[in-house]
Formats: C-alpha cells, structure tokens, sequence
C-alpha cells in the first residue's frame, strides 16, 4: 500500500471519469486540487458529499481549487449514480469522477486500508498545492462523512501560510488574528507586519491576518 506524506509529490496518472480521460497533473494545472475517494457508488453518505461538493463549486473556484473524486464502481455505474446524485442534493456534479475498476489509483494513493475493507476505498482526502506537492491528508471512515467546510478552513489556511511568514492558531477561520513564525525576528516583524503585533510569549506572537500574497 501507498505510503505517501505530506511534502510528497502527488503522483500523475491518467484515469476513466465521468467527464472522459484525464491526466491528472494536466487537470489540475497551476491549481490547487482535491483528490478524494468514496468506498462505493449508490451509498448514502457518498450521495450527500458529492452534492455538497458540487454545491461548493463557487467556494472551489473562489481558492482556484479543482476537484476529482474517486469511486471504485465503473463509468455507466457513475452515470446512473450522478443522476440520482443531482436529483436527491439539488444540484448538478460539476467535477470529474474516476471511475477506479481496476484500483489503479487506489493503489497509487493507498486509499484501500485492508483492515477496515479489502476492496472498497476509505474516505480518504489529498489536498495538493500548484506544484503538485501534497499538502494535506485526512483519512475517515466509510460510516463518517466529511465535513468540506473543515477542507475549505485548511486550504485558506495553506494559501496564507505559503506565502506569508505566519501559521494559525487552534479553531482559525479566514480572517482571524494568526501566529508570527518563530523564525521571523522582532526586528523583521516590525517591517513585515505594519498592523503591529501582539507579544503574548517570545515564542507566542499574534498579528492581524495579512493580505494574501502569492
């Protein structure tokens, strides 16, 4: 099984979707993405993510975020799936799934976990930045849905960070005070935080949160 860590280059592949044949790194492009998978068309926690997601396209686009998801059932699966999926959630799936028969890209991103199920894929979750590193990883259950407003919080919180000397604190939503790197010196943070600063500890340093700058 795929052991892959945060840091780790998101492997490419080409893969069957909904939407036709994909390479994956040409999919997401110079975008951030989202690869999660789904232990298995036509369940009910899987109907209700995908049409949250989709749901979420606006909030997706807004963060330049692509999405993919994965189930290990076949195309024509899929098709009759998506159906049922826009119906039930009010909404139209607008993003690529990869129809995974033969567990290729389950394999490649060890999102089957045998001690929970041999077959079927965990609810397992990539969050990967432009350059195709891996960001992020979560892993649920099959029984536990996830909870795309977390995913959503994480990736502003990727977003600063990469390109701001500062990290989040415990519970952060967008537009919260945040951490000054320990790395950063008083002296820098004079210059790079205008706002000013809070010195709670040496260690412990609060400012506004910065403009993001990329």
């Amino acid at each position: 099984m795929s052991d892959l860590k945060l840091g780790d280059k998101a492997p490419n592949f080409d893969a069957e979707t909904s939407e036709g044949k994909i390479n994956f790194h040409d999919y997401l492009g110079g975008s951030w993405g989202i690869l999660f998978s789904h232990p298995a068309d036509y369940t009910p926690v899987c109907t209700t993510e995908l049409g949250t997601v989709a749901n979420y396209k606006a909030k997706f686009d807004k963060r330049d975020v692509k999405v993919m998801a994965l189930s290990v059932d076949g195309l024509k699966s899929h098709e009759g799936w998506i159906k049922d999926i826009n119906e039930t959630q009010n909404t139209t799936v607008n993003f690529p799934i990869i129809a995974d028969e033969d567990r290729k890209v389950s394999d490649l991103y060890g999102m089957i976990h045998p001690n929970a199920d041999d077959t079927l894929t965990v609810r397992s979750v990539f969050v990967i930045a432009p350059d195709k590193s891996i960001k992020m990883t979560l892993t649920y259950p099959a029984s536990t849905g996830r909870n795309f407003d977390e995913l959503l919080r994480v990736i502003d919180s990727l977003q600063l960070t990469a390109y701001n000397k500062v990290a989040t604190p415990a519970n952060w939503k967008h537009g919260e005070d945040v951490v000054i790197s320990p790395s950063v010196s008083n002296e820098e943070a004079d210059k790079m935080f205008p706002k000013g600063y809070k010195v709670v500890k040496p260690y412990l340093r609060t400012t506004a949160q910065p403009e993001l700058n990329k």
